[in-house]
């Protein structure tokens, strides 16, 4: 009797072969064949699946995406049940480092096809924006939350905020992929614009719930 496919475990398994290959040497050197025999299946197979590099690549980063905001949703579900928002944007802001081997192959990947990108409109399609924009609208949902609670110091305007916190959580993760600084330098910036942002009420309230890693001691 012939085994069943599962296809989307094969999608992803591509997919992941990918990734890894990118991580490794970079988007562009990524081709059709070299993601078959990282995966592990023939290249006929792969292009079963995806019809071009292009549509790979997009298939990929929809799974980055998704990943990464599991692992965000991981973090808040290790807070408290009723987190303060300060701990909810750490726990956001945390995910905008390259920490380990999974979060570094994301930034990796995500950095270089922002680059390319920017000179191959093929690649500039919704799922590369999708992404960032849910994240910065739900991040501004927080920050307006805290703002009506009075965690907020009184000139912040969330939506700029959120967009101002993801740019620099995203520059400063670019930095730590090419060395200029180590990811716990990355943290302590971050965490030193996040304390100028909350009231000093907030701070203490949220201390020992943060998402970044501690400065320190």
């Amino acid at each position: 009797m012939p085994r069943t496919v599962d296809h989307a475990q094969r999608r992803a398994q591509i997919t992941d072969a990918l990734v890894r290959v990118a991580a490794r040497e970079g988007l562009h050197a990524v081709t059709m064949r070299s993601v078959a025999a990282a995966s592990g299946v023939s290249l006929r197979l792969v292009q079963y699946y995806f019809d071009s590099k292009a549509q790979l690549v997009r298939a990929a980063l929809e799974r980055l995406e998704a990943q990464s905001y599991a692992r965000w949703a991981a973090r808040l579900a290790a807070l408290s049940p009723d987190p303060p928002a300060r701990a909810v944007v750490e726990a956001c802001l945390a995910e905008a480092l390259p920490t380990d081997a999974e979060s570094r192959a994301f930034h990796v990947v995500w950095t270089a096809y922002a680059s390319l990108a920017m000179t191959d409109p093929s690649l500039a399609e919704q799922p590369f924006a999708d992404g960032p924009r849910r994240l910065e609208r739900e991040l501004a949902d927080v920050l307006e939350r805290a703002r009506c609670d009075g965690e907020l110091v009184a000139d912040a305007e969330p939506a700029h905020e959120a967009a101002r916190l993801l740019a620099l959580g995203h520059g400063l993760g670019t930095s730590v992929l090419v060395r200029q600084r180590s990811a716990d330098d990355a943290a302590d910036v971050l965490r030193y614009h996040v304390d100028r942002l909350f009231t000093s009420a907030a701070r203490r309230g949220a201390r020992g719930a943060s998402g970044l890693p501690a400065p320190p001691s």
